[in-house]
């Protein structure tokens, strides 16, 4: 590729990367006071949304109208299970509710979504939102038009640990993400990247709030047609770096993620999103006295450690995190923005950021081209 086209396509990865605060949309006026919803998809995590969904309507906060499976057994199964009506059909869905879950396979979020949204529905589809940037640009201006809220599933926006991060971390300047699973049983229609790395990589563009000027990934496949183990090196343009790894045939499970930050108070944290808890390593102040031998031994989980390193005092702390199921303040913030019109924290705008992204990854580990 010549300067000058490399030039022009850099140009152009800068403006699709810029972050941007979502615009709040105009929110549709007909919805009733405790709001229909509906799980459209019962497999292993469309059964979550129905359990919470349940909880929720159990508590009076929404009417738990039903859900719809192209699996009818398993449909029937978990509608028996949460005492609430099995759909004969996404539209039969669409009709008797306000507000849905898409949790089904990514080749068919698009068509339910803009079949909900066009009907005038609220909508949250799991990640990643679309097949391609422009089904997701689709979406998000279909949802402008009708005054319809669309909030995209990145529920590591919703763990406590991101609460943390966003409140300690305000100077990132370099971050390394890991995230490991065995190999899935579900969502092998698409690679690693779609699948589990993206959730890094909408939590890194609504951390880090600045452009992204370079991008290199690379992957391989292993078990499946697309990438099963990937790696992305993202620079931004405040200068902050991040490295990310993604593999679904790990033999543990493991979401950690680790931020070196600036500032007045320079700091390291190191977070773990499945445990919800972390350490947070900063420089001592003079009054804090070095911890002794038999307490580092013994230190317990919760405890402070005051270090000695070349003369300058480190201090390890847990950081305080209250823990909660992401998933379930999620939904519960998806009710809430339809009840409250108002912009959800996921947009359907700042989804998009992330599969643009995402899908750059996957097109150079493809290809084996890098832009830089």
């Amino acid at each position: 590729m010549c300067r000058g086209c490399k030039s022009r396509l850099l140009n152009g990865f800068r403006r699709n990367f810029a972050f941007a605060e979502a615009s709040p949309p105009r929110i549709h006026p007909c919805v009733s006071d405790t709001i229909k919803v509906a799980v459209l998809g019962t497999g292993s995590l469309g059964k979550e949304h129905a359990r919470i969904y349940a909880e929720m309507a159990a508590a009076g906060d929404v009417e738990f109208v039903g859900v719809f499976d192209r699996d009818e057994e398993r449909g029937r199964a978990i509608a028996e299970k949460h005492g609430t009506a099995l759909f004969e059909s996404e539209a039969d869905a669409a009709e008797a509710a306000e507000a849905l879950s898409i949790v089904t396979p990514t080749d068919s979020h698009f068509e339910l979504a803009r079949m909900l949204l066009e009907k005038g529905r609220h909508v949250l589809v799991e990640k990643p939102m679309t097949n391609t940037g422009d089904e997701a640009a689709t979406l998000v201006e279909l949802a402008r038009e009708k005054d319809c809220i669309l909030q995209v599933g990145h529920v590591e926006r919703f763990n406590p640990v991101f609460g943390f991060l966003q409140r300690e971390a305000s100077q990132p300047k370099f971050i390394e993400a890991h995230r490991l699973s065995p190999y899935p049983a579900r969502s092998t229609d698409i690679g690693v990247v779609l699948d589990l790395m993206i959730h890094d990589l909408d939590v890194l563009l609504a951390f880090v709030k600045s452009p992204v000027v370079s991008v290199d990934g690379v992957g391989i496949a292993v078990l499946s047609e697309s990438e099963d183990i990937a790696n992305a090196r993202i620079r931004f343009e405040n200068g902050c770096v991040a490295n990310v790894t993604a593999s679904r045939i790990s033999p543990e499970r493991m979401r950690k993620i680790r931020v070196f930050s600036g500032g007045e108070t320079p700091s390291y944290i190191s977070l773990d999103y499945r445990e919800q808890k972390g350490y947070l390593y900063r420089l001592g102040r003079s009054e804090e006295k070095e911890s002794s031998l038999l307490k580092k031994l013994m230190a317990a989980g919760d405890s402070k450690i005051v270090s000695e390193f070349a003369g300058r005092k480190i201090v390890r702390e847990p950081v305080p995190i209250e823990k909660s199921e992401p998933l379930k303040l999620e939904l519960n913030h998806f009710v809430e923005s339809v009840s409250a019109r108002t912009a959800p924290l996921v947009s359907g705008e700042s989804a998009k950021q992330a599969l643009d992204l995402a899908l750059e990854i996957s097109a150079q580990i493809a290809s084996g081209e890098k832009l830089k």
